[in-house]
């Protein structure tokens, strides 16, 4: 009785606001009248109308199908395929492919070693900006004894040098040298624990070209992070209250007698120092000096100058002013008004300059780091890029279902507990190679970006790289002079188990794995708000630290004042939250949600749009600057298209006759046009 059609154009002439008379585009083909039970009227206007009486029968209507599985944005990416199949080729064809997988492997290894070297470069840069700096926030003894100035000093040291091994370096030399006691100097430790994460998160920061990468790469950058803060927010209260760390590490270094050896091995700085001790080079000998006050550093340069040096001691004639001042009686006499002795005297001699780059420069120590900086930085970006780049190309088909499964896969039952354990030894494996937990993090940044491996397994192998960073200190400790050993080998084993104890917090329970979650929903918002991890970085390393700092130098009574309440503000949040996830049913109505804040304390989307306004105004003050984009845009030629006749009672621009209404321009049916404007 009915049958679906597809009408292109509707007749103009029965066409009726009543949307109820297309419904899914069905239409009556039945005469007005068929006597079969149907009732066929008329209504005022004289339009047929048909009376259906609907049957019971089920809907011949086609259902929308929902569906029913909602893509996680987590999952690894499926890298498919894109060439020709292994089978397919014939013997040129496979020389060639292996030839390109040789070129690429290499291409690899090559940006992989540039990489590692701007890093390094990098880390010297920040030195020499911000080096001498890090040894005045050392030299302040008045807040030594604040294990809050502690914590942060050591957080912003660390991040302003880029290297957790130069702040740990000047901890131990301080304690060496009794200006920081191992109770004072453990605060300094997690500080510096925490610092160092902030290299990887940097690396992160270049993947947000595409939305899915960044957000694995921001991800697996931040676990670093919410695990180092999460383990001091337990420990630090812990260690302050019960000294656990200084007692347990007290023990085992009594316990063994130790005895300095060879210098640890560097690895990874054989294969790196021929090209950046090219580039720069630098004596951090200063930096320790300036920490420990020594006046005759303060103006002393971190450029290295002079590489081989012999040192000569001879024996001189000094004037002293009186005979008690000799080095020996048998050695000293009188001349006329004069008292002279027999010293030895040391004097430095220098042989050969250092062969880098600004050996000759006489540039401020300030402009070379600057200089530095910036090239490093181009130069990392550029290797990360071209690695994702190789990374995307190599892993196709075959290689990259063996790669996944092989890194991703856990043991078989009741063993894959122990695959978590495994990927921690082979970080901290992976770490001693390379000598720096930084380096390894930062390589696992874009293989988590491209979806090599997963958050979940990129974790284990963080807290590994935690791991292998202390056996790598606890090696330089060994080989420390005999004065120094006691107190180096104290502070790196308290390191060691600092790391130890937040692994045991935060990872054999799967309930406990809170990093994981944290950095996930850090990787959401900023995927969404890209502007937001800039700002997460700048606030977490900087801001946080530096506020704390002030507040400790005015006294405990103005950091108690202003942290406690922000503090408990914090924890409302947490619990309120918690509450309306769990069970809001025990809530007020009012606070089952967040709608009674404003909207900007609620929501990253006011300050989303305003801070895209402020990036719009500054790249168009630059555009206009630089080009022509802000002449006055030509107008463009209308471009004027034809309707059908049947639609010309329904077009978007009639053009009627001057003087004459709309209303008479449609009855005398004029011919209309639509007026489109072209882009």
């Amino acid at each position: 009785m009915f049958r679906a059609t597809m009408t292109p154009w509707p007749e103009v002439e029965n066409a009726q606001p009543n949307p109820g008379k297309y419904i899914g585009g069905i239409t009556s083909q039945q005469p007005p009248t068929d006597g079969k039970g149907k009732e066929t009227n008329k209504n005022v206007t004289g339009t047929s109308e048909t009376k259906i009486e609907l049957l019971p029968s089920h809907s011949t209507a086609t259902p929308v199908e929902e569906p029913t599985d909602i893509e996680d944005p987590w999952d690894l990416p499926e890298l498919q395929h894109k060439g020709i199949e292994w089978t397919e080729r014939d013997t040129k064809g496979k020389s060639l492919c292996i030839l390109q997988g040789i070129g690429k492997f290499l291409l690899l290894l090559g940006f992989l070693y540039l990489f590692v070297c701007s890093l390094d470069v990098l880390s010297s840069a920040f030195q020499l900006v911000g080096g001498k700096m890090a040894g005045k926030f050392f030299s302040s003894n008045s807040i030594m004894s604040n294990p809050l100035a502690g914590l942060m000093i050591g957080v912003l040291v660390t991040a302003m040098v880029q290297s957790s091994s130069t702040s740990t370096s000047i901890i131990v030399s301080m304690v060496a040298s009794s200006l920081l006691t191992v109770r004072t100097a453990v605060p300094f430790v997690m500080g510096a624990n925490i610092g160092t994460s902030i290299t990887n998160t940097l690396v992160a920061l270049m993947q947000a070209g595409d939305r899915n990468v960044f957000r694995r790469a921001f991800a697996g950058a931040t676990v670093h992070d919410f695990f180092n803060w999460l383990s001091v927010l337990v420990l630090l209260p812990v260690e302050v209250s019960t000294h656990y760390l200084e007692v347990l590490t007290n023990l085992i270094v009594e316990s063994f007698h130790f005895k300095s050896g060879e210098n640890a091995p560097e690895l990874l700085k054989v294969i790196t120092n021929p090209l950046t001790k090219q580039i720069i080079q630098l004596d951090k000998k200063v930096i320790n000096q300036i920490a420990m006050n020594d006046p005759a550093a303060q103006n002393k340069s971190l450029i290295k100058i002079w590489c081989k040096t012999v040192t000569n001691v001879t024996q001189m004639n000094v004037t002293v002013p009186s005979i008690q001042n000799c080095t020996s009686p048998n050695l000293c006499w009188a001349n006329g008004f004069h008292t002279w002795t027999i010293k030895n005297v040391t004097r430095r001699e220098n042989i050969a300059k250092c062969q880098h780059l600004f050996v000759n420069a006489n540039l401020l120590d300030l402009i070379v780091g600057i200089i530095l900086l910036v090239t490093s930085l181009l130069v990392l970006c550029g290797c990360l890029i071209m690695i994702v780049k190789v990374l995307g190309s190599v892993l196709e088909g075959r290689v990259a279902v063996v790669i996944k499964k092989t890194i991703n896969t856990d043991f078989p039952f009741p063993f894959s507990w122990l695959t978590g354990y495994l990927a921690i030894l082979v970080g901290a494996g992976m770490t001693f190679i390379m000598q720096s937990s930084s380096v390894f993090t930062s390589t696992l940044t874009p293989l988590i970006g491209v979806g090599v491996i997963s958050i979940e397994r990129a974790y284990p192998l963080t807290l590994g790289a935690n791991i292998g960073t202390t056996t790598t200190a606890i090696m330089a400790a060994l080989a420390s002079p005999g004065k120094t050993l006691r107190s180096s080998l104290q502070i790196t084993l308290c390191h060691f188990f600092f790391n130890i104890t937040g692994i045991l917090l935060w990872y054999p329970i799967p309930f406990t794995r809170l990093p994981i979650r944290l950095a996930k929903g850090l990787g959401n918002i900023s995927a969404k708000y890209r502007w937001f991890a800039v700002f997460y970085l700048v606030i977490l390393f900087f801001l946080v630290p530096l506020s704390v700092f002030g507040l400790s130098l005015a006294g405990w009574p103005v950091l108690v004042g202003v942290g406690v309440p922000i503090v408990l503000v914090i924890l409302l949040v947490v619990v309120l939250k918690l509450l309306q996830a769990r069970c809001p049913g025990i809530l007020p109505k009012v606070f089952q949600t967040w709608n009674f804040l404003p909207l900007c304390m609620r929501s990253l989307k006011p300050w989303d749009i305003a801070v895209s306004l402020a990036t719009g105004c500054c790249m168009r003050n630059c555009c206009c600057r630089c080009s022509k984009c802000c002449q006055d845009p030509v107008e463009e030629e209308a471009i004027h298209i034809k309707v059908p006749e049947s639609f010309r009672s329904l077009s978007m621009v009639v053009e009627a006759p001057e003087g004459v209404p709309k209303s008479k321009a449609d009855a005398l049916n004029t011919n209309t046009t639509s007026s489109l404007t072209a882009l």
